[in-house]
């Protein structure tokens, strides 16, 4: 497939979501870019929130872990649908009784400045750094395929700046409505190009039906699942519970994800949303699996990956030389663009900026609004054109943080990219989780201004543990450094009550 032709998609699917914009636009004010005037139909949310929950990772990084983890995954998707539950139930009808446009607001309420200022900042840590590792993804294989060396010549820097400058330009005006709208488009094209990956995959496997596909896959290696010994880094229980807490900070006490639920018009419909939501997650993550154990497939038997002294290598598949160790992130990509029908090349290119930007373009709303609203005081301003013009400042700069982060990961980062992302955020994460079950589970004050202390301690000690035991832990990171902020905050109890 051609570069000029996969510039001409990316080019007509932006000009796309462009009009989208234009649309949702129009009469735009802070109450449309901050909460989407509070009336986003739920399945509209509930559909898009797909995309914004899978993005460019899931697309790319879970087919090429197959390889390795088999689809031991799905014990962490399991746990994800606990973690949903809880904040259908919990969380949400707490930020819908408080009003809250920044969920970070009920740490101000419930202890204090210190707190609510604590809790937003590992906010804004964890966010950019998720934002970055997927866009990072992203430019990486238009880089490698379509226009770094060999291809276009652009350096890499100039594709992540084109990037985000692109959804600068269509999130900047209608903030977080016009992300419910372009999210919903996005998650269509991902999971159709999701789609049409089996379908084309299968077929060339020689798979003319569902059922072919389930027993081929069923028989594999690579179906693998479930883990029962505690010793194995995939043990259930461990991914199960560690699936439920990632569920309940990277969605339910995550500025990004709650801020579209909470433009829905009323907590039973922000329900509705979240559970319906959850539900197709599960099979949709399935879906991606069993696309992973196709790839592996269809790669073994044309002779483009191979198994060489246990080690999983990239092969010439004509001449049979080894090209190097697999870069399983890598797999998906060269196979649906150097091997696939180009109807498939196109899906994928589709798929790809679809999942990317449908997080991205969220996350960079969410951040603007988390700056906005959690330090610089915007629901105590009346300026209305002073606070337009700082909003859209603050919207440039994060976009401009987003793109350093990206520069710098692309430097240090030597793993793969989903591994990255959930490894950070058991540290960064982990505070908000302590903050908001000691303040949702006792009615004890604290020490507010020592609050910071303890959240900045608590990832740091567990870092340590994690390093000198060979990461001991694992996913069950997140829970231990949410149960020691816990017990931080309870040597910080005040002996009153608050009221």
């Amino acid at each position: 497939m051609s570069e000029a032709w996969i510039l001409v998609i990316i080019f007509s699917y932006f000009a796309l979501l462009f009009a989208i914009s234009l649309l949702t636009g129009r009469k735009a004010n802070e109450a449309t870019f901050f909460r989407g005037n509070r009336a986003s139909p739920w399945y509209l949310v509930a559909f898009g929130m797909i995309g914004a929950s899978l993005s460019g990772v899931t697309f790319i990084s879970v087919p090429g872990w197959v390889g390795t983890q088999q689809f031991a995954y799905m014990q962490m998707v399991l746990g994800y649908l606990a973690g949903y539950a809880v904040i259908a139930f919990v969380l949400m009808p707490l930020y819908y009784r408080l009003n809250l446009t920044s969920i970070y607001k009920y740490l101000d309420t419930r202890f204090g400045n210190y707190s609510y200022k604590t809790g937003a900042s590992f906010f804004l840590l964890s966010r950019i750094l998720g934002a970055s590792f997927r866009l990072y993804l992203v430019a990486l294989v238009l880089d490698k395929f379509v226009l770094g060396e060999g291809h276009m010549e652009i350096p890499f820097w100039a594709t992540v700046a084109i990037s985000i400058a692109l959804i600068w330009v269509y999130t900047f005006r209608g903030g977080i409505k016009t992300v419910v709208w372009t999210d919903t488009l996005q998650t269509l094209f991902m999971l159709l190009a999701a789609g049409f990956g089996m379908y084309f995959i299968a077929i060339e496997l020689g798979l003319d039906s569902v059922g072919k596909v389930w027993d081929v896959v069923g028989a594999s290696d690579y179906s693998q699942t479930f883990y029962w010994g505690w010793n194995t880094p995939h043990n259930f229980f461990k991914e199960f519970l560690g699936g439920a807490f990632i569920a309940i900070v990277m969605t339910g006490l995550d500025q990004d994800m709650m801020q579209k639920n909470l433009t829905c018009r009323s907590l039973g419909d922000a329900q509705k949303n979240m559970v319906s939501f959850s539900v197709v997650l599960v099979f949709v993550n399935l879906g991606f699996l069993i696309l992973g154990a196709l790839v592996y497939l269809y790669a073994t038997s044309k002779g483009i990956i191979g198994d060489i002294d246990g080690i999983m290598m990239s092969l010439d598949p004509v001449s049979g030389e080894v090209l190097g160790k697999l870069k399983t992130d890598e797999l998906f990509p060269q196979i649906a663009l150097e091997y696939m029908d180009p109807v498939l090349g196109i899906l994928f290119v589709l798929g790809l900026i679809a999942a990317a930007y449908s997080s991205a373009d969220s996350a960079l709303t969410a951040l603007t609004t988390s700056v906005c609203i959690d330090f610089l005081g915007f629901e105590e301003r009346t300026d209305t054109k002073a606070k337009d013009r700082t909003r859209r400042w603050v919207h440039l700069g994060i976009s401009g943080i987003i793109f350093a982060a990206i520069l710098i990961f692309n430097l240090v980062n030597d793993t793969a990219v989903i591994g990255a992302i959930f490894s950070a955020a058991t540290y960064t994460y982990g505070p908000l989780l302590g903050l908001y079950a000691f303040g949702l589970f006792t009615k004890l004050g604290v020490y507010d201004e020592l609050v910071p202390v303890v959240c900045i301690l608590s990832p740091v000690l567990i870092y340590l543990l994690n390093y000198f035991t060979g990461n001991w832990l694992g996913f069950a990171t997140l829970i231990a450094n949410g149960g020691l902020t816990f017990i931080g905050l309870l040597i910080l109890v005040r002996r009153e009550t608050p009221e």
